[in-house]
């Protein structure tokens, strides 16, 4: 069973949105079950792979036994399965943890509501695991019309923020299928591997070097780098809350990850840092996305765009950690990706929480909320002190790689702009933590009837945040083992 793996992730989740989809219409409290059963395969087979990989160091499945360039291959080295972990992990914890508000706010859309997301997982799923570039482009528009329609299930302006969402991401999407055209003409192959072992000798081409941009272009919009972030902020903020908590942890990571495989197996280091110099525009860029993150989170008027703009800046800490073209950078970024995940899914799942109690997700909704909800807010800290990077927190483990990176490289600027938005993250949420402990805050304070008493979150809802606020801890404890077992391996 365990070489069939590659298969399960992608093939169990296709399946299972078939019968939930029919489920929805026959019974739609079956809808729920298939969903974590599906995702648990996932999980399952992910961890098995995981180890499988680290005894064999590349795993390799052709679909349907037609072996490249004529069929499509999987393949799974340390990267992509320890992706896939996280994937899987982050999906499934945010299944089970958004059970209610999904039942509250689309009662008689169950079945379409679990049906998109489990072709959303499956997509995603599918990008980590290909080995074929076109294939890549197919799975990249099935996650991106399930996150379209997921997003559209939102509040009143969510359909124009998906609207805005489908012109931005179809229009990366075409970037990269261009990007993808430009490298057949020249290498005659879809397959990832064919293409890296044939371009060493077309590096003089200016195809190629129009084939690279072209892609670069076209993934730098579906993670929503700036100044190509224009769809990100109304698309996570308008979003169901239970949509918000997956798409925001798991989407940009996933296209850090598509980036970060077209630099280190398609077009090499050797083409990406040596033959086109252009490392250091891209890691002022990344300075520029992060300064402009930060800044642009601080006149956020609610918490769901708040954090949205801070998510613009961590993809500025990822994009420029590996383009400093130096092991640290790049380990810092594949590490991040991971670390952001889980600390982006716990604060996005604590704001679900008190939108589940509240009904708003404004500052003022958190007032007096660190008595009423203090299992939720203690989430949300977790999740905040993370993000800053206080350790033993996994998010200070992550930046200081990408800052050992940046010092190594040269690019002060950048190790500039992780010390400011670090100071910007502490300065939003010490505000969250002012409003939720102190306010409000009268002239009666102290003396006035007995606090409002405990409103937390259903248990369900509770646990899976508690479980993500411990695995911030555990990643950071854990770092060592990572990077030596996982990541070090995988960097030229």
């Amino acid at each position: 069973m365990s070489q069939h793996y590659p298969a399960l992730l992608v093939t169990v989740p296709l399946l299972s949105a078939l019968l939930i989809s029919i489920l929805g219409w026959l019974s739609r409290r079956l809808c729920f079950p298939v969903a974590v059963a599906a995702l648990c395969v996932a999980l399952f087979s992910s961890v098995g792979l995981l180890f499988r990989v680290l005894n064999e160091d590349v795993v390799h499945y052709f679909l349907g036994g037609w072996a490249p360039p004529w069929g499509i291959a999987y393949r799974v080295d340390r990267l992509s399965a320890m992706v896939l972990v996280v994937v899987s992990a982050v999906a499934l914890i945010n299944l089970i943890a958004t059970r209610r508000s999904v039942e509250r706010e689309f009662p008689e859309k169950i079945g379409a509501f679990y049906t998109l997301y489990v072709l959303l997982i499956t997509g995603l799923m599918g990008i980590v695991v290909t080995g074929d570039a076109f294939n890549l482009y197919v799975l990249l528009e099935i996650t991106a019309l399930t996150g379209y329609g997921l997003i559209a299930m939102g509040e009143d302006r969510a359909p124009l923020a998906s609207l805005n969402y489908v012109y931005m991401g179809t229009i990366g999407a075409c970037f990269y299928l261009l990007g993808v055209g430009y490298l057949y003409i020249s290498t005659g192959s879809l397959n990832m591997a064919d293409i890296s072992a044939i371009l060493p000798s077309l590096y003089g081409s200016r195809v190629v070097l129009v084939a690279f941009i072209i892609c670069m272009v076209g993934v730098f919009l579906k993670m929503g780098f700036f100044p190509l972030h224009a769809w990100l902020p109304n698309a996570y903020t308008y979003a169901p809350s239970a949509v918000s908590s997956l798409v925001a942890p798991l989407m940009t990571k996933v296209m850090i990850y598509v980036m970060i495989r077209l630099i280190l197996t398609v077009f090499t280091p050797t083409f990406t840092f040596s033959r086109l110099a252009l490392n250091h525009s891209v890691v002022w860029l990344a300075v520029i996305a992060i300064f402009m993150g930060a800044v642009l989170a601080l006149g956020a008027r609610d918490m769901k765009r708040m954090l949205s703009y801070v998510i613009i800046a961590e993809v500025g800490y990822m994009v420029g950690g590996a383009w400093l073209g130096n092991r640290a950078g790049m380990t810092g970024a594949i590490l991040h990706i991971a670390n952001d995940a889980v600390m982006t899914l716990c604060v996005f799942l604590a704001v679900g929480n008190v939108v589940y109690r509240t009904g708003g997700y404004a500052f003022e909704d958190l007032k007096g909320m660190f008595r009423k909800m203090p299992y939720t807010m203690t989430g949300l800290v977790a999740g905040g002190l993370s993000m800053i990077g206080v350790p033993p927190t996994c998010g200070f483990f992550s930046k200081w790689y990408l800052i050992s990176g940046g010092v190594q490289a040269g690019q002060y600027g950048f190790v500039a702009a992780l010390v400011f938005s670090s100071l910007i993250n502490a300065v939003l949420f010490f505000r969250i933590i002012e409003i939720g402990y102190y306010e409000p805050f009268g002239s009666d304070h102290g003396h006035g009837p007995a606090p409002a008493p405990m409103e937390e979150a259903p248990l369900s809802m509770v646990v899976p945040l508690l479980v993500v606020v411990v695995g911030l801890v555990v990643m950071g404890a854990y770092t060592g083992d990572i990077v030596s077992g996982i990541i070090a391996p995988m960097i030229p």
